[in-house]
């Protein structure tokens, strides 16, 4: 089983972000990544047909033997990653949250935005965070679902895009925040546009890295990292295999992707 893969799964393709911080703390560990592009963004989702998709997505990797799955969607993880855990007991289940600890550890003059999906901006799961991370910060805390399916469409240096990012930045910049925490791991892929948006006196912050390391701790709790010299990237994704492949290569560097379609049976 330490030779099994890691499985990853997002709405779209922003968990591909996820896999490159997690494919460069372990790079001995191999992947199987799915993606489920063509009914992205699940911000605008009720909380039990996101349930019932993430199910469908956690059933696809456990075909494909992974020994751990990485929830790389907030959206997802604040919706309903408890009753998956309930669902899936046999298998680690490690959900994605805003870094607002990070945030409120880093920030100098304790302004802290937040931008999310809408659905992640009004769960209780980021209240809580905030309440029990950001204590004597000011949030600033701002839903867009407009950026992930211009990510998704391989737009993401348009001029739409360009005008989606200024409206959503002029939010924080009103505010003065300092810290500024990416909350979708599908924004990442446009980390550079915000930070000339918001200036370099703003730090922006985003949930790999702690992913990263939380999986590394995992795996080495349960003594199942792996022992292989040689690894695969498998990519799986329910939409556009030219755009999955094209944003897996901008951000996975010297790896040979596979990418690959697949499709899941829904039944609401």
């Amino acid at each position: 089983m330490k030779n099994y893969p890691i499985g990853i799964l997002d709405s779209g393709l922003g968990g591909l972000t996820v896999l490159a911080s997690i494919a460069q703390e372990l790079p001995h560990e191999s992947f199987i990544y799915a993606g489920d592009s063509a009914n992205t963004p699940y911000g605008i989702k009720s909380e039990e047909e996101i349930y019932a998709r993430a199910k469908r997505l956690i059933e696809f990797l456990v075909t494909k033997n992974v020994k751990l799955i990485v929830i790389a969607c907030n959206t997802i993880t604040v919706s309903c990653l408890d009753r998956l855990r309930i669902d899936y007991p046999e298998i680690p289940l490690i959900g994605t949250v805003p870094v607002v600890k990070t945030a409120a550890e880093v920030t100098k003059n304790k302004r802290i935005g937040i931008l999310s999906t809408s659905r992640t901006a009004k769960s209780e799961y980021q209240k809580h965070l905030i309440e029990e991370f950001a204590e004597g910060c000011t949030v600033f805390n701002h839903g867009n679902d407009e950026i992930v399916p211009l990510i998704e469409k391989g737009e993401k240096d348009s001029e739409e895009m360009r005008e989606v990012l200024e409206k959503a930045v002029s939010v924080f910049e009103k505010e003065g925040v300092d810290t500024l925490v990416l909350g979708c791991t599908h924004f990442p892929f446009v980390k550079d546009q915000i930070q000339a948006l918001a200036g370099d006196d703003v730090q922006l912050l985003d949930s790999g890295g702690a992913l990263a390391r939380q999986v590394r701790r995992v795996l080495e709790h349960n003594t199942n990292l792996s022992e292989e010299e040689e690894r695969e990237v498998k990519i799986f994704t329910t939409g556009n295999i030219q755009i999955a492949k094209k944003l897996a290569e901008e951000v996975i560097k010297d790896e040979a992707i596979q990418v690959e379609p697949f499709s899941y049976n829904y039944e609401h």
